[in-house]
């Protein structure tokens, strides 16, 4: 039975609140591109986990996460998309 367990590393960006960047290996920021880590700005260690199919994380889907770590080495969780006019109005 294969073990679909994949094991990943996140760190924050300084530059962006609620910019997270999950990586395949500790520190394997060979994997991005310039301008990605130049626009990330410094990463700030945050945890290491084992994503399972079992396991929710608050605001992307595990499966997304998982299938681009093994597919780029990397997942760039963006800020949420935040409107305030829909709560203050126009």
């Amino acid at each position: 039975m294969p073990d679909d367990n994949t094991n990943c590393w996140i760190y924050k960006s300084n530059r962006k609140e609620e910019m997270y960047l999950f990586l395949s290996a500790e520190d394997a920021f060979d994997v991005l591109s310039d301008e990605l880590l130049s626009s990330f700005g410094t990463p700030v260690f945050v945890l290491s986990m084992e994503l399972t199919a079992n396991r929710k994380l608050a605001r992307v889907d595990t499966g997304k996460v998982t299938a681009a770590l093994q597919q780029d080495g990397y997942f760039l969780q963006l800020p949420p998309d935040l409107r305030p006019h829909l709560y203050f109005g126009d």
